[in-house]
Order: C-alpha cells, then sequence, then structure tokens
C-alpha cells in the first residue's frame, strides 16, 4: 500500500484535479478497487476514454493514474483529443506503454508514430495496441532520439522514468539512437508530444526539417530548456495554454496544472480546431 505521505499526495491529487475534485471520494474508490485487483491479478485490462482500454500492472505509476483520476494529464491529453482528426500523423515520443497513443488512433483516428526504445515497455505498448484493434493505425519504433545518430546507454527497468543514462546508472543497456529527421523523412506529422525525460532538446536538434516543415503545428515537451524555446521560436512556434473546459487556446497562463509545455504555430487553424473539437466523455461529463 502507500505510504502516508503518499496517501497524503494523493488526497491533494483528487481534491485538485480537474475531473476529480468535484468527487475525489469517487476517486478513492477507485484507488481502492485498483489496490484490491492488482493484488488478485497480474495484469488488469481497464476501460478507459472513449471505448479504449488499457492493460495495466502495479507499478506503472502514469497509467494508474489514469484510472484514479481519468486523464493523468489532463490539458496535455485533453488538447490532443480536441486538436486530433482522422488522416492526421501524431509523433508520441516516448510513447511509454501508450496512453497518448491510444488516446491519439483510439479515440481520434489519427494514425501515430511511436517511440519506445526499452523493450519491455515496448511489450506493454504493443499490447495496448492490440487490445484496441490499433495495428493498422500505429507504428513502433523501438529506438532513441536524438542530435545524432548511432548508439546510447539507456536504463531499462523504470517504467516512465527511463532514460539516456548518466554516469552512475545501474540497469543499463545499450540502444540504437535515431535522428527525427532520418526516421520522418517525407512525411507531415500535425503534432508531436516530447517525453524524453530530459533530452527533448537533443531530440530537437536532430528534428530541423521537421521542425521547418509546415504541417507541423503543435509540441508538446515534458523539459523545457531555454535552449529548446529558442529552437522552438525560431521555427515560428509560440508558447501557449490551453482550458479544455472552455476549448480555447490563450498566450497566457490559465491556472491548470499542465505537465508539458505547449507550442503552437498556425495559431488560427490550432484555435479554431479547438474550437469546434467535439465534446470528450469523461466520469460523466463531456468536455
Amino acid at each position: 500500500m502507500k505510504t502516508i505521505d503518499g496517501l497524503a499526495n494523493l488526497q491533494r491529487q483528487f481534491a485538485t484535479h480537474p475531473l476529480t475534485s468535484n468527487a475525489p471520494l469517487r476517486a478513492w474508490a477507485r484507488f481502492v478497487s485498483w489496490q484490491l485487483r492488482s493484488r488478485l491479478k497480474h495484469e488488469i485490462l481497464f476501460q478507459w476514454i472513449g471505448g479504449q482500454r488499457l492493460v495495466v500492472q502495479r507499478g506503472m505509476e502514469g497509467a494508474t493514474q489514469n484510472i484514479y483520476v481519468g486523464l493523468h494529464e489532463f490539458p496535455d491529453m485533453m488538447l490532443l483529443l480536441h486538436f486530433l482528426r482522422k488522416g492526421d500523423l501524431f509523433l508520441d515520443v516516448g510513447a511509454n506503454i501508450g496512453s497518448f497513443t491510444v488516446l491519439a488512433s483510439g479515440v481520434c483516428g489519427a494514425e501515430t508514430w511511436a517511440f519506445e526504445p526499452d523493450p519491455d515497455t515496448l511489450r506493454h505498448l504493443k499490447q495496448n495496441i492490440a487490445v484496441n484493434g490499433l495495428d493498422a493505425l500505429v507504428k513502433v519504433y523501438q529506438c532513441a532520439l536524438g542530435a545524432e545518430q548511432g548508439e546510447v546507454a539507456f536504463t531499462f527497468g523504470l517504467d516512465s522514468i527511463n532514460r539516456i543514462a548518466c554516469a552512475n546508472d545501474r540497469n543499463v543497456r545499450m540502444t540504437r539512437l535515431e535522428r527525427l529527421d532520418n526516421v520522418i523523412g517525407c512525411s507531415d506529422p500535425i503534432m508531436i508530444k516530447l517525453d524524453v525525460e530530459g533530452a527533448e532538446q537533443a531530440v530537437l536538434e536532430g528534428a530541423n526539417a521537421l521542425l521547418a516543415n509546415p504541417s507541423l503545428n503543435v509540441v508538446e515537451l515534458e523539459t523545457l530548456t531555454p535552449e529548446s524555446a529558442d529552437i522552438l521560436k525560431g521555427n515560428e512556434f509560440a508558447r501557449a495554454f490551453y482550458d479544455p473546459f472552455r476549448h480555447k487556446l490563450s498566450r497566457e497562463p490559465i491556472g491548470l496544472k499542465s505537465s508539458n509545455a505547449l507550442f503552437v504555430r498556425d495559431w488560427s487553424l490550432v484555435a479554431d480546431r479547438l474550437a469546434g473539437a467535439r465534446k470528450i466523455e469523461i466520469f460523466g461529463r463531456e468536455i
């Protein structure tokens, strides 16, 4: 079970998360149910958003948060759900077990290229693609991305915080390193999510042609450095913030906690798509 500090953190999360603040006791009920069920069965098939499912195990921190609060990274995931359309190409860099991939392809009907270098995590990613029947829409790449091409030491067994290894890391294996430009070729992605535990800048440095492609209009990245911001601004991306309840894009912070920094290029195109998006039902609420 969770420690006292962990339970206190959950209490704060349930009381403040936009999808559970009005009913924190229901979030606690989902938490208790998960704790009991996950001790009786190694893998649980969780019914999620828009008829999609996730295969979840104990220790999958991000995935279990989706069980408790609906969408772990609420404004970031809602932006994806409201922005993407059938026929779009979405890049999920640092896909982990596939939460963003399942939303993009399963709910929105977009094509997804998912990048995940850890073989154990990759197995779970492929499992979630398969259980939702998304094989025709999702292409999986088992590689890390960076500024150069070659090989790189990469951690394993750390769930959502696997990363390019540091000098003192244990549980490290070599993995293939690619530049995103080499992989993308002549394709035209419209959105990319980067969650690579601090290596976001290196991925951007290997994606000069992609960032110059006018088809790319939305970038979400977890770790924002001044250098990364300069790269994006040099390609005419501007910092943005999203209010999912109003379907409104803003240039100023709106008070919702976000795990990722959002950058938008064609403001009118993105804002119009968001404003005209169909609503998504979560916990009986349409957003």
